[in-house]
């Protein structure tokens, strides 16, 4: 008799009960045949990522924005516009943790988060947060360090809209007031999985074109407009007082963008790489197209203008790098860089406002228009991934991003001008007459950055 082999036992069964056995056990034990759960998965790889980028995004701030901002004022206040992004930055940090992180990334409703992680509640080294993946997470420790920067940055930009003239507790006063009221629904709206009003539309924003750029941007604007023009604008030089302090401010900023841009990826994959190539190629664009358009119009190129275009161009690149080619990002750099021209030169003209820093004609013009155009080169047909969830056609998903930009800009703009007045009654916004042509550096701070 020939010998079976040992994992063939069902041949000593009659045929006709091969049915039968096989129904009883579907019957008796389902649980045999559902599907194995999905185990999450936390790569060593993506944490070190992670880690990283966080770093590279406290690097654009700290030094790179200070110095980017600090070269471009003159010389009595290079001090005042270092502490405020150096003390901005560390106080919405602070916020975040006790109570901002809670509130922009739990759940609550479409336009904000609750208060079940108040002071990180619950939160241990061994809690998670999702990635693109499904199967891949992240300690959520992680991801609360680097959206804090995100949430950090935001805040600092919009002190370059009132720059050399606004009282120090003012500036704090409303960087508390506005982190609460603006930057949290709209990291909430955008970034909240489907719970979030924009992000349940398919709307595309990969790492801050409208929670960052343009949030910041009307926020200046009105800044800008409430505190009212520095003294003698139009009569006095307001030239930058050290352009090699903004040419590393920049440069510093375009390194620590990797972070920013890559680093929203969550994961250390090809997502990353398309952020990253994107980043690159978009400003480098964006520099030469600024330096074009002032050869043609000035005749010579400017250091200031490329370091403005190098910005336009990261700006205008954040919202898509995710999601489009490295020819769209080319346009996208280019067009930014243009229309970033035209904000710090005839729509600032026309609005007639001391935005001092240009906060909104780049910012706030160049994440406009990188979040339209996220729309247009993010179809596969123009070498980008695809459209968001809902959305089949161009129309739509410019459509869907068109209505994040409007709702930025009106939520953050009617916030700001809130907390401009409030702040405005308890403090007043802005130093005396004597104060600004002393400088901040010796007003507000009692030191100066150069001594005779």
């Amino acid at each position: 008799m020939k010998q079976l082999p040992l994992n063939d036992h069902s041949r000593c069964l009659p045929g006709w009960m091969s049915p039968f056995v096989f129904l009883c056990l579907l019957l008796l034990a389902p649980s045999a045949f559902a599907a194995a759960p999905i185990v999450q998965v936390v790569d060593k790889g993506d944490v070190a990522w992670m880690l990283t980028s966080t770093l590279l995004v406290l690097l654009m701030t700290v030094p790179g924005l200070a110095l980017f901002y600090g070269g471009l004022v003159r010389s009595k206040n290079v001090l005042s516009v270092l502490m405020q992004v150096m003390t901005v930055f560390s106080m919405i940090l602070v916020l975040w943790v006790i109570y901002g992180y809670s509130l922009a990334f739990t759940e609550g409703n479409a336009f904000i988060g609750g208060f079940s992680k108040l002071f990180l509640k619950g939160v241990t080294k061994d809690t998670l947060s999702a990635t693109f993946s499904a199967n891949v997470s992240l300690p959520e420790y992680v991801f609360i360090v680097f959206q804090s920067t995100f949430a950090g940055i935001t805040g600092a930009l919009i002190v370059g809209s009132f720059a050399e003239r606004m009282r120090f507790r003012a500036v704090l006063a409303f960087t508390a007031l506005w982190f609460t009221f603006a930057y949290l629904p709209i990291a909430h709206m955008v970034w909240f999985g489907p719970d979030g009003f924009m992000f349940a539309r398919g709307s595309l924003d990969f790492a801050g074109g409208t929670v960052v750029h343009i949030n910041a941007g009307i926020a200046g604007l009105v800044g800008a407009y409430m505190v009212g023009p520095r003294l003698g604008l139009g009569r006095e030089s307001m030239k930058p007082h050290n352009v090699t302090y903004t040419m590393i401010g920049a440069a510093l900023l375009w390194v620590g963008w990797f972070g920013f841009n890559a680093g929203s990826n969550l994961e250390a994959n090809s997502g990353a790489a398309l952020a990253f190539i994107n980043t690159l190629v978009a400003t480098a664009m964006a520099v030469l197209a600024w330096l074009i358009v002032e050869v043609v119009t000035r005749g010579k190129p400017s250091m200031v203008g490329g370091a403005s275009g190098a910005v336009a161009g990261l700006v205008a690149i954040t919202p898509a790098c995710g999601t489009v080619g490295p020819m769209g990002s080319l346009v996208i750099g280019a067009l930014a860089s243009l229309c970033c021209v035209w904000g710090v030169t005839g729509l600032k003209k026309i609005l007639k406002v001391d935005d001092a820093l240009d906060v909104f004609g780049v910012h706030g013009i160049g994440g406009i228009v990188g979040a339209l155009l996220t729309g247009v080169f993010s179809a596969v047909s123009l070498g980008g991934t695809g459209f968001g969830a809902g959305n089949t056609t161009m129309a739509q998903q410019v459509g869907v991003q068109a209505l994040g930009v409007g709702i930025t800009l009106v939520w953050s703009g009617v916030v700001s001008v809130i907390v401009y007045l409030v702040v405005k009654l308890i403090f007043g916004l802005r130093v005396s007459h004597e104060a600004e042509r002393e400088g901040l550096d010796i007003s507000s701070h009692g030191e100066s950055a150069y001594e005779a």
